[in-house]
């Protein structure tokens, strides 16, 4: 029996070798700039709220401290990240990215039903609510929430982990958008209620945003594949190239975001070349997919049926994990 175990990892796209470690040093600097101007304007509204005793402000900056937070948050991760594979960790500390994304999307979550609470009860028993001061307060904040994206939005996006800290932030700037337009209302007609109203739209905004992030981390940490590949797909462009006979055994996941990796077993016809087969194989996926991170092994189908004990054809694995992949046909 003749087999080739081949292990591809060629140019990265986006986030491997060099260029990640360049992209993850931008990416600190830009988020430690957001930091630092969310930091300067929650100690400035805590301070404003303490001399003008104001329960409002106060909780405002409660809300700034959790975005603060989940830029430390993020901040940490790209530091775990970068840590290199060694030990049980073979796979580095990269994960600790989605982990970071999963915790801002879940913090939005509950950040969301606390609003959603605090809005009903404001609704149901409107406190008395000075529309200047969270007018001028709405407006400051837009402009440091403005600031803060922008900083934000020039890392790399593609990263769960830097998205999930975007979207604290947008969020806030949002809150801050609806909140003025509330101080507003409440200055020209006194209607109370224009604050729990306008928390309800931001809840709507934090919903959408929490369950995004935790849907693509979670796809992550179950394996599933790329939300952007079909294994099907990929699974018949493989099975369709020459020499290959059948392609089972294959797995679509993701290390950490933007980082697909595949791994499959190849049958190929008789007298060919297993190490042929598998280079232009690596080479289809990389140019087509994208996926440079790529485990094959390669094994002769008359091989593998011998082994069997079945001429007939040549099966796959006793005990292959998902569909089977044939030229032009695909069966389970």
């Amino acid at each position: 029996m003749s087999a080739d175990h081949g292990h591809d990892h060629g140019h990265a796209h986006g986030h491997g070798g060099h260029s990640h470690g360049a992209t993850a040093d931008s990416d600190k600097r830009w988020l430690a700039g957001a930091l630092a101007v969310i930091v300067a304007f929650l100690l400035g509204e805590v301070v404003v709220g303490l001399i003008a005793g104001s329960l409002a402000l106060l909780s405002d900056a409660a809300h700034m401290l959790t975005d603060a937070a989940s830029i430390v948050l993020a901040l940490w991760a790209i530091r775990l990240a970068a840590k290199p594979a060694e030990g049980r960790m073979t796979y580095g500390w990269k994960r600790a990215e989605i982990l970071s994304a999963q915790a801002n999307g879940l913090t939005l979550l509950g950040l969301a039903a606390w609003l959603t609470y605090e809005a009903i009860r404001r609704l149901i028993d409107p406190p008395e609510v000075t529309g200047g001061l969270v007018l001028v307060t709405a407006l400051i904040g837009i402009v440091v929430n403005v600031l803060a994206s922008w900083m934000i939005s020039r890392a790399n996006r593609t990263s769960l982990n830097v998205e999930g800290a975007y979207q604290h932030i947008l969020n806030d700037l949002f809150a801050f958008i609806a909140t003025a337009i509330a101080g507003v209302i409440i200055m020209l007609t006194g209607f109370a209620r224009a604050d729990g109203i306008a928390t309800l739209v931001v809840v709507v905004l934090m919903v959408k945003a929490g369950i995004g992030l935790v849907q693509a981390s979670g796809r992550i940490f179950l394996e599933a594949a790329p939300a952007h590949l079909d294994p099907i797909e990929i699974g018949r462009e493989m099975a369709a190239m020459d020499t290959v006979v059948e392609v089972h055994d294959l797995h679509i996941w993701e290390i950490t975001s933007g980082v697909p990796s595949l791994s499959a077993h190849i049958l190929v016809e008789p007298d060919q070349d297993c190490q042929r087969t598998r280079a232009a194989v690596a080479a289809m996926l990389d140019e087509r997919y994208h996926i440079d991170h790529v485990v094959l092994q390669v094994d002769f189908a008359e091989c593998v049926a011998e082994q069997h004990n079945d001429h007939d054809h040549a099966p796959h694995c006793e005990d292959a994990h998902g569909p089977v992949h044939r030229k032009s046909v695909s069966a389970g």
